[in-house]
């Protein structure tokens, strides 16, 4: 091979094309966990090095890393989820999608294999030892790239007023197995013998456990606050897979699941469920389902039926459009047809970013600025200390994945219909800005529901994200309403 440049090349092919499809069974998705980049890296490196020597020449640089990505593209094919179903540049959340999925496995496969191929061109001409000179800024990267892939997360501590981490407190990310699947889950309380509080982030896809950490902190005083990354989203998107199983009855089942551990863990009869969006669909279905495991059901952001929410907001926009006479919004609302979306996630993300024009300006409280946009955490959480290289990468593609294997399983749930009743004491926190075509179909659902005790309450300077918003008044809410009312009672 050293004396024919020909079957040098066409080994420098092989390599990369092999290693591509060998990796891409264990790995369809890419490197999805720490572990997963590393070896990525340290495989690359070693095919960039054999490929270098046997081509000894620099070529190699080309040929090895373009046959590894036109492999994996190949064997991608089939893949269910938005993220590798096609590439997006028309959309800042498609653009997000290319970064987060194939750009990062690009940056930990094509950097390494370059450096390799440097150290076998090296090797095999002993003479242009030299030329690894240059070499060794990139070499500095990739040492510098593994380390960032290797760094864990973390959370924390809790602290108490004088600024020092609570005595006997819990700050903790840890995963359990829901379904027959590793998921991550933070649990934050300065007492554990408080009553537990689940959150059920919304989406679907999206995860919440650095946002929540900092904008529900509060709660940590007074409960054992649980967030949990659902399967697919966030440092939960290795349990992806298999998408076959991925259903709505299997997350229902994964939060049944989730709560039986926390009631065996903590010694607790029952827990609290606060669910927000999406996350409220989920909520409702599994108390309706289980609803001995709950004191109650807290609303958030309350969903009743993505279909009519969709296909409300699909019309409210188009009379704005009509309305202001902007004719390029309203062609391009009318494209996308009615709802439910042909094209998700992408025409969902495009619409809400128009959310904003069909809301009521408010102000919230200053408190949720401070703990949220202003507390460096970024949007999503995405610099939240929670979360790895790896896995701020899966923050995106999770959103992007899981909204395009749910969105279409919602499209016939509607509460109106299919939860005239529910077991356990009911609280829907209301915005009052909440757009039109969320709000009022929770007022409708709310109105006729039979349930022990149920309660409306609505917030001035809040919109869809209430619990968020308003969360001193939704602590205020929890301590002297809701837990006083329904702790311990049977």
């Amino acid at each position: 091979m050293w004396e024919n440049r020909w079957l040098g090349s066409a080994a420098a092919v092989g390599l990369g094309a092999v290693t591509a499809l060998i990796s891409s069974v264990p790995m369809p998705r890419g490197p999805v966990t720490g572990g997963q980049g590393l070896l990525v890296i340290g495989t690359s490196l070693l095919v960039g090095i054999a490929a270098g020597n046997l081509m000894r020449s620099r070529l190699a640089v080309l040929l090895a890393p373009l046959a590894y990505i036109a492999a994996y593209e190949l064997a991608r094919i089939g893949i269910a989820g938005a993220s590798l179903e096609g590439i997006r540049f028309d959309s800042i959340y498609g653009i997000a999608a290319f970064a987060a999925g194939r750009g990062i496995h690009a940056l930990l496969a094509v950097l390494p294999m370059v450096v390799g191929v440097s150290v076998g061109v090296a090797i095999a001409r002993p003479r242009r030892l030299l030329a690894l000179v240059p070499t060794g800024i990139l070499t500095l990267a990739v040492i510098s790239l593994a380390v960032l892939v290797a760094l864990p997360g973390s959370t924390p501590p809790v602290l108490g007023a004088n600024g020092q981490p609570v005595p006997g407190s819990i700050a903790e990310l840890t995963t359990v197995e829901l379904g027959g699947h590793e998921q991550a889950i933070s649990i934050r309380a300065a007492d554990p013998d408080k009553p537990v509080l689940l959150y059920l982030s919304g989406g679907p896809g999206q995860s919440d456990i650095a946002f929540a950490r900092a904008l529900l902190e509060p709660m940590t005083s007074d409960f054992v606050v649980v967030v949990w990354d659902q399967r697919g989203s966030g440092k939960s998107y290795a349990a992806l897979d298999p998408t076959t199983t991925y259903t709505l009855e299997a997350l229902v089942g994964d939060t049944i699941a989730l709560t039986e551990h926390l009631r065996e863990r903590f010694a607790e009869d029952k827990i609290y469920l606060l669910g927000e969006s999406w996350g409220s669909t989920l909520g409702v279905l599994a108390v309706q389902e289980r609803p001995e495991l709950f004191h109650a059901y807290i609303g958030s952001g309350q969903m009743v039926s993505q279909r009519v929410t969709d296909q409300i907001i699909w019309r409210d926009l188009l009379a704005y459009a009509d309305r202001t006479g902007n004719g390029e919004l309203y062609d391009q609302v009318l494209t996308l047809g009615e709802p439910p979306y042909r094209d998700t996630p992408w025409a969902n993300s495009l619409i809400m970013g128009y959310y904003g024009l069909l809301e009521t300006p408010y102000t919230p409280p200053a408190a949720y600025v401070e703990r949220g946009e202003a507390s460096g955490i970024g949007q999503f959480g995405l610099f939240g200390s929670e979360y790895s290289f790896v896995e701020n990468a899966n923050l995106i593609r999770g959103l992007v994945d899981m909204f395009s294997l749910m969105y279409p399983q919602l499209q016939e749930i509607d509460f109106r219909t299919d939860v005239p009743e529910l077991g356990v004491p009911v609280y829907v926190l209301d915005g009052e800005n909440e757009l039109r075509g969320r709000r009022e179909l929770a007022h409708e659902w709310f109105a006729q529901l039979t349930a022990p005790h149920k309660e409306l309450i609505t917030f001035a300077d809040a919109g869809h994200a209430v619990a968020f918003e308003q969360v001193d008044a939704f602590l205020r809410l929890m301590n002297e309403e809701i837990v006083p009312s329904t702790y311990g009672a049977e």
